[in-house]
């Protein structure tokens, strides 16, 4: 397995864990509207790296390559899916906009998580 497969696997299961720990400690550190954002912002993008990973890994498989377009085409759907859900939970007061704020950035707390552990798999093996 390639070290962008491990990776992307690693990437994958911290999304799941980091959402699932915001969704159960939020209440106890937030108010409900915002521990509500927090759960809903990170179902939001863990969804949407889900979904990203298995339309790339379908359309980039070599055996079945899909076209640029098609590909684009699903990202813009699910964007556009994205921005109507968060408008409507923006809109409709069933959120905090800062606890969803902090939710969608889930993924980008378990890139972050996935690069310092490489960083420091490289740094120690270099020292040893």
């Amino acid at each position: 397995m390639g070290i962008q497969q491990k990776i992307l696997g690693f990437v994958t299961r911290a999304n799941w864990v980091i959402l699932a720990l915001a969704a159960v400690l939020g209440p106890i550190i937030f108010s409900a509207d915002v521990a509500l954002g927090v759960t809903c912002g990170g179902l939001i993008v863990t969804i949407n790296f889900h979904l990203l990973s298995r339309t790339l890994e379908k359309g980039l498989r070599p055996t079945h390559l899909s076209s640029g377009n098609v590909i684009l085409a699903k990202y813009y759907v699910r964007f556009l899916i994205s921005a109507v859900i968060i408008f409507f939970l923006i809109s409709k007061h069933l959120v905090d906009p800062l606890g969803l704020i902090l939710g969608l950035s889930v993924v980008v707390v378990s890139v972050t998580l996935a690069t310092v552990c490489e960083l420091m798999k490289l740094i120690f093996r270099e020292a040893v």
